[in-house]
């Protein structure tokens, strides 16, 4: 099977300053994959590059083989069903936990009543996955922030994306709601979707990654499951020992 996305010798510089250097990794379908290391490695840099937020000095990004999203659109990369959530909750508070989920959806909340008809069952499934189904009708400002964060996973569920990124999705949260956040991800673990998690949260990160690269200074520094992670020395002594 063609893998979801393949980052091929990816460089993003910001002035003198090389975010990325070099960077390589095959990300597939099937697959929960996710992707640690110390603050300013890279994390966050690699899904920006990835949803359109950045562009890459070189280097390549293809998705599905065909389409390289490093010269594409933040819309292009959206439209070909790479959605990603961001570290921190971006939800229209004001509005109703289901309208969110509708603006996630891609049609806005204005769209003539046939057409929003159709859609509903995606609207109504993704907030079913993330248990917010009871608090539809709620403003998204009653939330706490652990629904918030389940909240906006179900916006971008909304899209059927096939490339779902999640950026330090147990910030903040309680260990209860790390535990649901865990069993959220591993639920929606699919032959046809390929999910790519940032994560600081080893424990977290164990319950839920088939695979797992380390980034140290904006290259790939090892990549593996969770036990030959934790034994490997370079990754001791640059992250998890410290």
């Amino acid at each position: 099977m063609t893998p979801a996305i393949v980052v091929d010798s990816l460089v993003v510089q910001f002035g003198s300053f090389r975010a990325i250097d070099g960077f390589s990794v095959v990300i597939n379908y099937g697959e929960v994959q996710s992707v640690i290391g110390p603050n300013g490695a890279g994390k966050s840099t690699l899904l920006d590059v990835i949803s359109g937020v950045t562009r890459a000095r070189t280097g390549s990004v293809v998705l599905d083989g065909q389409v390289d999203l490093s010269r594409s659109s933040q819309e292009a990369i959206a439209a070909g069903g790479v959605r990603r959530k961001f570290q921190k909750p971006s939800v229209f508070e004001a509005l109703t936990v289901e309208e969110n989920v509708w603006l996630g959806r891609g049609g806005g909340l204005w769209r003539r009543q046939d057409d929003r008809l159709a859609d509903r069952e995606h609207v109504a499934a993704s907030l079913r996955t993330v248990g917010l189904a009871e608090r539809a009708q709620e403003p998204a400002g009653r939330l706490s922030h652990g629904e918030k964060q389940w909240l906006e996973i179900a916006m971008v569920l909304s899209s059927d994306p096939k490339v779902l990124l999640l950026d330090e999705p147990v910030a903040g949260l309680s260990d209860e709601e790390r535990e649901r956040t865990a069993a959220l991800v591993k639920s929606l673990r699919s032959p046809d979707r390929a999910i790519v998690v940032v994560e600081h949260d080893m424990g977290f990160v164990e319950k839920i990654a088939d695979r797992i690269t380390v980034m140290h200074e904006g290259r790939s520094l090892f990549e593996g499951p969770m036990a030959a992670v934790r034994n490997d020395a370079r990754v001791v002594e640059v992250y998890l020992g410290r």
